[in-house]
């Protein structure tokens, strides 16, 4: 990947004999003693065990994320982050591999602003666990992963997608800077994977929208759209649980109350940020869990803190421009919004695709093809438009 700045350094990892450990740690532990470890349904999502087809894939990549993490943790960025950090790319070489990390200084302090301990961030990453295989409905070739306690999500990207994503990056990172409490998904990483000669893999790690899972009894990922935007259910009973599409969300309603104001003004700022990167088909996700009765109203045991920017963001806007509001005393609560009854979990997710002349083409194609109905490939500014009206018609 071409960067315009010092280019490319290649260091060992910092602990090859802790690197090679990790690699084959998950094959060690018994599958049964981990099952029994871990007490949190994993409904919809399967352990990559030493009998799964990634196994190797994934012990690599929980090897070299552990280097590269312990090279932030050993030499921590003092400010906020340079021109040079946004391109920096460093690869680490391990026992049959090599693991790449891009923009790694930028991507550390961005994880600091929010609160989180490199520490926490490597262990939930590292040989802790097993990788869980996240069952998408999604037509893209993208693998999907899930960190063993289902905080963080890893996917893997087309090398175009992962240029487009590093391009936005320093006017991602601004724009979470002006509105800290930001429906954005928040990007932590992005990797790349060699094994022995082969091609690079690249792949992005994000904070989970839907964290903690425990509860969430529904799943949608909405585009504001209908072709191709239904998924056939689950069978009841199954021990799966898919993520549902804009047509079976029909006939549902988020009811937020006096939050609804201030989740249509952070959509409006949302879209508008994304309209501007001149990018499309991106996703709101939306999961929602029902409250006890003793969380619900004024007198509930919810804490909620004062309204806060992230730790270490600043800005020069008054509070009001930059659309705070209180967050809620749980693990994730910049994704999450509580309702007079439901916990929703809210955010806007896959902001890698251009409008460029290959979409293009596909608008034309499917205008074609789909006279008078509603379809993803569309231009950004209707795209951002469209989704808005979406939750604006399903909010009360």
């Amino acid at each position: 990947m071409a960067a315009p700045s010092p280019g490319p350094r290649e260091v060992l990892a910092p602990s090859p004999e802790a690197g090679r450990r990790v690699a084959t740690s998950s094959s060690s532990r018994g599958g049964l003693l981990w099952r029994l470890r871990d007490k949190q349904p994993r409904l919809g999502l399967f352990e990559i065990d030493p009998g799964h087809e990634l196994h190797r894939l994934t012990c690599m990549m929980q090897a070299g994320l552990w280097a590269a993490i312990q090279v932030s943790i050993d030499h921590p960025l003092l400010g906020p982050p340079t021109e040079e950090d946004f391109s920096e790319v460093m690869t680490q070489v391990q026992e049959g591999f090599e693991l790449g990390t891009l923009a790694g200084p930028a991507f550390a302090w961005l994880r600091h602003s929010l609160g989180l301990a490199e520490k926490d961030y490597q262990a939930s990453l590292g040989p802790d666990g097993p990788y869980l295989q996240f069952l998408s409905t999604s037509k893209s070739k993208a693998s999907f992963f899930l960190s063993h306690d289902q905080r963080f999500f890893l996917k893997t990207q087309r090398r175009k997608e992962v240029r487009a994503l590093l391009a936005h990056l320093p006017r991602y990172v601004q724009h979470l800077q002006r509105h800290p409490h930001s429906l954005l998904a928040r990007l932590l990483g992005v990797h790349s994977l060699r094994v022995a000669r082969g091609k690079k893999k690249y792949f992005v790690i994000m904070q989970s929208v839907f964290y903690p899972a425990s509860r969430i009894s529904e799943r949608y990922d909405i585009k504001g759209c209908e072709v191709s935007r239904w998924v056939d259910p689950a069978p009841e009973g199954s021990p799966i649980i898919l993520v549902l599409k804009d047509l079976n969300f029909q006939g549902k309603t988020i009811y937020l109350g006096p939050q609804r104001s201030w989740l249509l003004r952070q959509m409006e700022l949302d879209t508008a940020f994304l309209r501007e990167l001149n990018v499309l088909d991106y996703s709101l996700l939306v999961a929602f869990h029902c409250l006890h009765k003793d969380e619900r109203g004024p007198g509930s045991s919810l804490v909620l803190r004062t309204a806060r920017s992230v730790q270490g963001v600043q800005s020069q806007e008054e509070p009001g421009a930059q659309n705070r509001r209180l967050l809620p005393e749980a693990p994730n609560a910049l994704h999450i919004l509580d309702g007079p009854e439901q916990r929703y979990f809210l955010g806007l997710v896959d902001l890698a695709t251009v409008y460029g002349l290959r979409k293009r083409l596909e608008h034309l194609w499917k205008t074609l093809r789909y006279p008078g109905r509603t379809f993803s490939t569309v231009s950004p500014a209707l795209y951002a438009r469209r989704l808005y009206q979406w939750v604006e018609a399903h909010t009360e």
